[in-house]
């Protein structure tokens, strides 16, 4: 035990073992539907479901250790949402590409991704965020977090009037989530620990007489992985049509990843004068996490913002992402346990850690619009393009612009413009995509 404590900091990050794993469990209950979901997008490109469902859990469980062991930092990662639309709709059923060359594209992305972070080329844009940005980041993802959380308890709705209305209120999930929510808030605010997961806990069990929920055991036995293990075409991918893509891939996960680090990591404090103390170990574990998930056969591995919740519940060390990844170990044998957590049950707690993490706004230079302006662009574009990398793109663009078009060009650090004119080129060249 005191092996453990000294290992990980427990002393001076202000932590506890009773803590660090309490906050793995409920960072892993908000994201272990991916281990449905991911299986269910990717086998429409025509991929084996249970294969990419072994593939899922043991590439969460790889890059969560890695972070939580040689980084030490209580972010878990999974395949990312988004990514693995992209991968599935846009490059295989949209542009023609099997799903080997898809995966193909996903390595020589994750290679790239893993070369710009050994030349410590993403520890010096991470340096070059301005503050504003910084902020803007973490509020961004709060945001991001508030729209994801009401779409799946159903309060939301989309709409193709208004793009999005007031969803069905009288529908028993979205009641046992409005219920969940205030639950989780008020025993936070009576400092109540767990307060989070006993929300998410409690909604699931009321879920079995109310949701509609149905228990389906615990045990499974895993299926095999050698459906997709190997199974990647690089050279198709290094083709030319398919080199747009890699861009692609690159790009957004570059951004998407950088930015949650950075805004889950401000969530929790671990950020001194805007840095990480061990910046490059955690883009290390979501650089190689992005390799090994395309040999094991899924999209893009990327740090889940899901993460704010155990960061929320007290999670400040790698033994929260260790647990994660025991977690996600575990689930290759309890899926059907793990399934019986209803998205509806997750919401609340992800509706609330989006609420806390919108207080990073405070820190905005308000009199100064140069500042201001991009960082707002930049919180809103992440929920109302569904893109943590679209809304830094949004920032840094409008952040150069702004200073350019005022003359205060010199204030803005080279890293800045280089950053701004790649995000400029993919928006004119490649498109939104």
């Amino acid at each position: 035990m005191d092996a453990i404590q000294r290992y990980f900091g427990f002393e001076e990050a202000g932590t506890n073992l009773r803590t660090e794993l309490l906050a793995g469990l409920t960072t892993f209950l908000t994201m272990a539907y991916i281990v449905f979901v991911n299986p269910a997008i990717l086998g429409d490109a025509g991929m084996p479901k249970d294969a990419v469902f072994v593939a899922t859990c043991l590439v969460a469980a790889l890059a969560s250790g890695v972070m939580g062991l040689y980084a030490n930092y209580p972010i878990a990662l999974a395949p990312g949402m988004g990514l693995n639309a992209y991968f599935a709709y846009t490059v295989v059923k949209g542009m023609g590409f099997t799903w080997q060359a898809a995966l193909g594209a996903v390595f020589v992305s994750g290679c790239l991704f893993l070369a710009v972070t050994l030349l410590r080329v993403r520890e010096a844009i991470v340096a070059g965020i301005p503050s504003s940005i910084r902020a803007a980041i973490t509020a961004g993802i709060g945001l991001f977090l508030a729209i994801i959380s009401l779409s799946t308890a159903g309060i939301i709705a989309g709409s193709p009037a208004t793009l999005v209305t007031l969803g069905n209120l009288h529908d028993p999930h979205a009641i046992l989530a409005i219920a969940g929510f205030f639950a989780i808030v008020a025993l936070d605010a009576l400092r109540v620990r767990g307060a989070i997961l006993i929300g998410i806990v409690g909604v699931t069990v009321l879920s079995f007489f109310f949701g509609g929920n149905a228990f389906h055991g615990v045990f499974a036995a895993p299926p095999p992985l050698a459906p997709t293990f190997l199974k990647l075409d690089v050279r198709a991918a290094l083709s030319g049509g398919v080199l747009n893509v890699i861009l692609v891939f690159f790009l957004v996960e570059l951004f998407d990843a950088t930015g949650t680090l950075m805004g889950v990591a401000g969530r929790a404090g671990l950020l001194a004068h805007g840095r990480m103390h061990r910046l490059n170990r955690a883009l290390l574990a979501d650089s190689t996490a992005i390799v090994a998930g395309a040999l094991l056969g899924t999209s893009s591995t990327t740090a889940y913002i899901e993460s704010a919740a155990g960061v929320q519940t007290g999670g400040r060390t790698g033994l929260t992402a260790l647990t994660v990844a025991a977690l996600f170990l575990a689930c290759l044998f309890i899926a059907p346990l793990a399934g019986v957590v209803p998205g509806y049950a997750t919401a609340p707690a992800l509706l609330y850690v989006s609420c806390l993490m919108l207080r990073d706004l405070v820190e905005l230079p308000w009199d100064d619009a140069t500042e201001t302006v991009p960082a707002v662009l930049t919180a809103l574009a992440m929920p109302f393009t569904y893109s943590i990398a679209n809304g830094v793109a949004f920032g840094f663009i409008s952040y150069a612009v702004l200073k350019l078009l005022t003359g205060r060009g010199r204030e803005v650090k080279p890293v800045v413009w280089i950053i701004a004119a790649v995000f400029l080129f993919r928006f004119c060249y490649l498109g939104s995509g």
